[in-house]
Parts: structure tokens; C-alpha cells; sequence
């Protein structure tokens, strides 16, 4: 195929302006054992999830196949076969299948992280979709069974009702030939459904866990086409990219249409050769038709804008010499005929008819054969097609360069899940899921409910103490003011964080007046998000302090200072026991002890700025004179703060995914730049949390004056609760999210 244009020599000048970006879709599976036939990996899906999701699949064909009333069992009218039981308190349908499907998604998530492999959650996605595309045909299947079923029940000799009979064979006859669209309908439900899983919890947990790095990837599945035969159903394409031909005679089917493509682009210079991988690779971004083409409407007002227009006007040349032109201006006009005339009519019929008259008047013999369907809106839409002027038909053009570049991106992508999916083996015989197990080649994904209880071994703690600042001297206040210290503490501080522990499985370790020190545990086969929870949990006890801090100076109480220290340890503790009653031993205690505390001295010192920082570090002495532990001569400010240890910090950084931002803020003695990383930590059952971490360095200070001597080399952490960090992060990440 060949082509010249009479400003051919300009066309890659033109194309120098353009930026373009090219992919190619890749799915790769690492680290994961082959199974039972060692050739593909062996995954079995949660057994209540795989009957929620057969029995919303039946009733989706059901409806979309308007036979829904055919197949309600009705037990003492007709014998169909039986289908699995479910519980009363199970009931399939889309909110429930939506539930399981969505925590599925979660536990793959989690163990993938757990295992720091996330091929494991790609194998679990892969798995998952491939059973739903089985099921469509298996239910499918069903549904036409149950059907025959009752037209049998309808056909017996007791039975009266011949009209009846009638519109149930008509059911069944309409069921049967418009299978593909019932299949597709059903399939785009599916897509939908979890399209919503993605955007309201899977996409956030997935980003908090692994960071944006994954992206493109997992992109391949939120792919509408995914969910369909082969990519090239009619209605399909004609809805959501563009209706290609697809009879062999057709000169737009998609070989034609990319081999086109491909000469286009080898015109502009972007490519040597029309079989060079790079032709799929710029087509496969659809972004790149718009600066391209400026999407069929660009504006000649710059330099770039009239390259554009001149790019446009090759295409629209290059397509009218192919000859195509008319099928595509067809392929949109055709559309809105499409829910009038088909069926009966079949929609690359349809849409040929639009550009050939020997075509129109076989879809004139059909309409007429079916009564009631009147030509005029085919004839409206053929003088259409017949009489676009040139300035419409390049407009059209560059829509369909858009819409092509979409779909082939779509269809590429869908290519790659296919073929990965061939690795892929769902198992649904209990032996062979037996043999898979007992040679440790079998992958797992069940709802929580269904796993074995996991052993209570507990790998690593954390440990959050809170401590109360001159807790004496307010105890001492409110016994002037005649009030209760007991009940005070109580209501401001003790029953509100009880409330709270729950949500995290935190346990009181010890409990005293000013006091308060917390455990979370991490237990092996649970997700590892101790640290991330910990410090969500600081962050929500500061912010109950603060509310009821506000409540209680506005009835003329005193309020509460309250400091917290986070320590993490990568080992379960120790404990002895005291008659019945378990004592923890850990080093974690300690250190959180010392992390919560404040020294008088920084307190008067600091107490009166107005900082955005809760937490500081000092050093007064030399580390030579601190006899091997610096650590435990630190002066430390803690005043509505939360201070973690290094080994938290580490931890939480292979927890969650976090983003480094630099910050200009005012310090205690200059304006100055804060490191802070900013994640998100998914706490389960769609809730998300955002943490911000400040990481400092400890200031060498004049013992005598505190004046600053210089900022040392050493680290220290502080979770931010400063209301202004978090906007200001949430600012420079909307700026970035612009800027891509």
C-alpha cells in the first residue's frame, strides 16, 4: 500500500512539534511455582465467593435475557436440576457479590504485601476473571436449561394454555439468537461492578500499599473489553470506540484500519517501516491523537495548530484514498439507528447500507418483511453519510483517529490479560485441588471467614504509650476548684480512647493516672500494617484531646497536655506472670516511655511559639560523655505530639507507600526546608487514613542558653498533626497530579 500527499516533504517537519508517548501493554508473573501439570499456576478461588458470583451471573443472563420469570423455580411445576443451596443470611445478589468480590481483592492485596510479591495479586486477578468469563457461558447454559425445562412443563398433555406455550417458545427462540448481546450485557455489569470496587476501595488500598508505580498494569483490568468474547462485538464497539466492519469484504475492519495507520505514521517520519513495533506502541496512547490532531479540531493560531491542522488534513486525504471515508463517517451515523432497526437488522448491515445502495435496499426488503419498522430514519441518515461537507468530514476524521487509537489500546491490552490468563488453571476439583496442596503448588484466596484460624503467634508489636503532662499539678487545680480529678480524666481522656481500641485491636498493657500504654500485635498470615495502625491511632487520640480540650476551656476547666511515644520491635515480647495476671517485658516499653516524655526545660522554652511541629530533639552534651547512649540523654519537647522511634519508621516505609515531600516552614530558629513522607494506610472495610511523617535532626544546643550551636546528622520522627501540613501536602500533590 502506497501514498503520497502534495505537501508529503512538510509532514515530518510537523511531526517534530509533536510530543509523543508510546506503550506497550506487558503482564509478567515472577516468583510464582507452576502447578499440578507444570505448565500453568494453580489458584483456587473461595468456594461461598465462586457460588455468590454464579448464582449473580445466573440472574444477570436471567434478566438480560428477559426470562427472568421463565426461571423462578417454581418446585411443584417443573423439575429443573437442582442448584446449589445457599443460606437465607447469603442471598446472591449484586451487593453481596460486590462485598465478597471487593474483599477478595483486599486479601490478595494484603498477602501479595505480606509477601512482598505482588505477582501473587495479579495471579488472584487474572484467576478471578477468567472464572467469571467461564461463568458467563456456564450460566448462560443454565438459564437456557431451565427454559427448556418449563417449556416442556407447558408442552405436557395436562397442561392448558396454548397462547401460553406460544410466548414461552418466543422467549426461548429470542434468548437463544441474541445470546451475544445477553452475554455482553451481562459481562458489562460485571465490568461496572468492579470498576466501582476499583474507585471506592481497591485502587486506594493498592496505591497505600505499592505506591503508583503499578499503575499501568493493573490498568489492563479495568479494560470493558476484558469482559467480552473477542473485542469485536458490534454494539460494544459502537457504544464505547468505534463500529469497525468485520465481514471479510469490508474495507474498515481493524487489520485494514491499523495497516492505514501505520502508513500514516510512517509518512510523519515516526516510523521506519509500517511492521515496526513502534506503530502499535504510539497507538496503543490515545492521548497522542489529540496532539496529533488535536482530536479532528484544531486551531491554526499557533505554530503547533497548524501543524496540526496540516497533520489532520493527511489523515483525512490518506482515508479518502483508501476509500474508507464513507465507512467512517457510516460507523457514526449508523449508531443512533442502532436501538430502531437492530435487531432485526444486523448492525454492520445497518451501517453498509448507509454507503451502498444494493445494501439499502436489502435492509429496505427486511424492514418491509417485518411490518412496522419505517425506512425514513435510513434514508435520513444514507443522505447524511452522502452529503458531509469536507470540513465536517475532517472533523470526523480526527474523532475516529481518537476512538481508534482507544480501542486498539483496549484490544491490545485485553491480548495481553488473554494470554497471561493461559497460565492461569482455576481449580474446581476438590483432587486435584488435594494434589496441588499436598505439593505445595497451590494458591489460595478465601474470604476471611472461610480461612483456618491462624495460630495467635505474634512476630512483631508495637507498642504507644500516652502520657499526660503535669498530671499533679492538674489534679491539684481541680480539687481547688472543688471538681472531680477521677471523673475529669475519665470523661476527657480514658473513656473516649477506650472507644477507640477496638477499631484497631490495641491492648491496654498498663493503665495509671497520667498514663496510658497500648500494644498492637502482628501476627503471622496477618497483614503487616502495625505501625501504619499505631500511628492512625495517635493521630485520632490527639484529635479526641483536642476536641475535648476546646469543650472544656469553653465551661472554664483546665485542658489536657498529652504526649505520645510509638516504639517498635521486630520480635513478639516477652512476658512473666504475677499469680494469674500476664506483665509484658519488652524493650519497646522503655523507649516509648522515653519518647513520650518532655523536658521541663524545652517545654519553657518552646511553649509560647507558634510551631507546626509537636515533637523536638536535643543534645546538650558531647556523645563521648553520654557513657554509650546518647539516646537516653536527648532533651526532648513532646507537647501534643507523636514521636516514633527509628525501627517505626523503617517498618512503616515496607508497610505502606510512602511520598517524600520537601517543605519551607518557620523552625525554632529559622525559616528552613522539613523532609516529611505522606502516605495513606488502608484500615479495612473501604476506610483510609492519611499520615504524614516529619523526619527531623536533632539539634546540638548551649545547655546553658539553649542557643543553637548547629543541626547534627542524627534523625529523629515525628507523625504530623498539624492541620496545615496535610494541606499543604494535599496542595504540591494536586499541583503534581496537574503537572502529569
Amino acid at each position: 500500500m502506497s501514498f503520497s500527499f502534495l505537501q508529503r516533504g512538510s509532514l515530518p517537519e510537523h511531526a517534530r512539534q509533536l510530543v509523543l508517548a508510546s506503550d506497550e501493554p506487558a503482564l509478567v508473573l515472577e516468583s510464582l511455582v507452576t502447578g499440578i501439570d507444570n505448565l500453568r499456576h494453580d489458584v483456587y478461588l473461595s468456594p461461598k465467593f465462586a457460588e455468590t458470583a454464579r448464582q449473580h451471573i445466573f440472574k444477570l443472563v436471567a434478566k438480560h435475557g428477559n426470562v427472568e420469570e421463565l426461571v423462578a423455580e417454581e418446585r411443584t411445576a417443573v423439575r429443573v436440576p437442582a442448584r446449589p443451596k445457599v443460606p437465607a443470611n447469603r442471598q446472591s445478589d449484586a451487593s453481596d457479590f460486590k462485598r465478597q468480590l471487593t474483599e477478595l481483592h483486599a486479601i490478595a492485596l494484603n498477602r501479595a504485601k505480606a509477601e512482598n510479591n505482588v505477582s501473587l495479586d495479579l495471579l488472584f486477578r487474572l484467576a478471578v476473571l477468567k472464572f467469571q468469563r467461564t461463568e458467563l457461558l456456564n450460566q448462560y447454559g443454565q438459564v437456557l436449561e431451565r427454559c427448556r425445562a418449563r417449556v416442556k412443563f407447558y408442552e405436557a398433555p395436562r397442561q392448558s394454555g396454548m397462547n401460553r406455550t406460544l410466548e414461552i417458545r418466543e422467549r426461548l427462540a429470542g434468548f437463544q439468537i441474541n445470546k451475544k448481546t445477553v452475554l455482553r450485557r451481562a459481562g458489562q455489569d460485571l465490568f461496572v461492578l468492579l470498576r466501582e470496587a476499583e474507585k471506592e476501595t481497591l485502587g486506594r488500598t493498592r496505591r497505600s500499599l505499592f505506591g503508583d508505580a503499578l499503575t499501568a498494569t493493573y490498568e489492563l483490568f479495568l479494560n470493558r473489553l476484558v469482559f467480552s468474547e473477542d473485542g469485536q462485538d458490534n454494539l460494544l464497539n459502537a457504544e464505547h470506540y468505534v463500529m469497525l466492519g468485520t465481514y471479510d469484504r469490508d474495507r474498515d475492519r481493524f487489520q485494514a484500519m491499523r495497516d492505514i495507520a501505520a502508513q500514516y505514521l510512517k509518512s510523519l517520519g515516526l516510523v521506519p517501516d509500517v511492521d515496526d513495533p513502534r506503530v502499535d506502541g504510539i497507538l496503543n496512547v490515545p492521548e497522542n491523537a489529540h496532539e496529533i490532531m488535536a482530536g479532528g479540531t484544531p486551531e491554526d493560531t499557533s505554530p503547533k495548530g497548524k501543524a496540526q491542522k496540516a497533520l489532520l488534513t493527511a489523515w483525512t486525504e490518506l482515508l479518502e484514498r483508501e476509500n474508507v471515508m464513507g465507512n467512517v463517517i457510516a460507523s457514526y451515523e449508523a449508531v443512533p439507528l442502532l436501538a430502531q432497526y437492530s435487531p432485526p437488522i444486523n448492525p454492520q448491515q445497518l451501517k453498509n447500507a448507509l454507503t451502498s445502495r444494493e445494501e439499502r435496499k436489502r435492509v429496505e426488503t427486511l424492514l418491509e418483511e417485518h411490518g412496522k419498522l419505517s425506512p425514513d430514519e435510513l434514508h435520513a441518515a444514507a443522505r447524511k453519510v452522502e452529503g458531509c461537507k469536507p470540513a465536517e468530514r475532517a472533523k470526523i476524521a480526527g474523532r475516529f483517529f481518537a476512538d481508534f487509537t482507544r480501542y486498539h489500546r483496549d484490544l491490545r491490552r485485553m491480548e495481553t490479560v488473554m494470554a497471561s490468563m493461559e497460565s492461569v488453571n482455576v481449580l474446581g476439583n476438590e483432587r486435584f485441588r488435594e494434589l496441588s496442596a499436598i505439593n505445595n503448588t497451590l494458591y489460595e484466596f478465601l474470604l476471611a471467614e472461610e480461612q483456618k484460624p491462624a495460630e495467635e503467634r505474634v512476630i512483631h508489636h508495637v507498642v504507644l504509650k500516652a502520657d499526660i503532662r503535669e498530671s499533679t499539678t492538674l489534679t491539684r487545680t481541680l480539687l481547688e476548684k472543688g471538681l472531680n480529678p477521677a471523673s475529669y480524666f475519665s470523661l476527657n481522656f480514658y473513656d473516649p480512647i477506650n472507644k477507640l481500641l477496638p477499631k484497631y485491636e490495641a491492648k491496654k498493657v498498663f493503665i495509671e493516672g497520667d498514663a496510658l500504654i497500648l500494644a498492637l500485635f502482628e501476627r503471622d498470615g496477618e497483614p503487616a500494617l502495625g505501625v501504619a495502625q499505631t500511628c492512625v491511632l495517635a493521630k485520632e487520640m490527639i484529635q479526641v484531646v483536642t476536641a475535648y480540650n476546646e469543650r472544656s476551656l469553653a465551661a472554664g476547666l483546665p485542658s489536657l497536655e498529652v504526649g505520645i511515644g510509638i516504639s517498635y520491635q521486630d520480635s513478639a515480647p516477652m512476658y512473666l506472670m504475677d499469680g494469674n495476671k500476664q506483665i509484658m517485658i519488652s524493650k519497646a516499653l522503655n523507649e516509648s516511655d522515653r519518647l513520650s516524655s518532655c523536658s521541663k526545660g524545652m517545654r519553657r522554652l518552646l511553649e509560647d511559639r507558634e510551631l507546626l511541629f509537636n515533637v523536638f530533639s536535643f543534645k546538650a552534651v558531647e556523645d563521648e560523655d553520654t557513657g554509650g547512649n546518647p539516646d537516653e540523654f536527648l532533651l526532648r519537647y513532646n507537647i501534643g505530639g507523636i514521636h516514633i522511634n527509628a525501627a517505626a519508621f523503617e517498618k512503616l516505609r515496607t508497610e505502606i507507600s510512602l511520598q517524600a515531600f520537601d517543605l519551607q516552614v518557620p523552625m525554632i530558629w529559622q525559616k528552613t526546608t522539613v523532609r516529611v513522607y505522606a502516605g495513606v494506610v488502608p484500615l479495612g472495610q473501604g476506610s483510609f487514613h492519611h499520615v504524614i511523617i516529619r523526619e527531623g535532626r536533632i539539634a546540638h544546643v548551649d545547655a546553658r542558653d539553649f542557643s543553637l550551636k548547629h543541626i547534627t546528622d542524627r534523625h529523629y520522627y515525628e507523625v504530623c498533626t498539624h492541620p496545615k501540613i496535610y494541606q499543604a501536602i494535599e496542595s504540591v500533590s494536586n499541583l503534581a497530579a496537574t503537572a502529569r
